[in-house]
């Protein structure tokens, strides 16, 4: 059975920072692309960034400068450490797998960017 169990999300205050985590198991990880997406209230969910298996990495346009992914083969983690957070950034973000058909999704968890 998949299960990807994100982790490090809250409440931050605009210019903090935050690290979520993405624990994938049941998989064979290191031939997956792993991506966050995240979904803020009344809009469609977005790419906001993803790493390929090689290790390759492709942001949005909105956190580029500002986010990091990176992954951890022998933890079967996937990171995205948030900087310079802003309200717009407010969202549920979660994570997915996916290697060719096989599509798997995180269950999701809060980001909340206020003062």
């Amino acid at each position: 059975q998949v299960q990807l169990v994100e982790s490090g999300g809250g409440l931050v205050q605009p210019g903090g920072s935050l690290r979520l985590s993405c624990v994938a198991s049941g998989l064979s990880f290191t031939f997956y692309d792993i991506g966050w997406y995240r979904q803020a209230p009344g809009k469609q969910r977005e790419l906001v960034a993803i790493i390929s298996s090689g290790g390759s990495t492709h942001y949005a346009d909105s956190v580029k400068g500002r986010f990091t992914i990176s992954r951890d083969n022998a933890k079967n983690t996937v990171y995205l450490q948030m900087n310079s957070l802003e309200p717009e950034d407010t969202a549920v973000y979660s994570c997915n797998a996916r290697l060719a058909s096989n599509v798997y999704w995180g269950q999701g968890i809060q980001v909340t960017v206020s003062s």
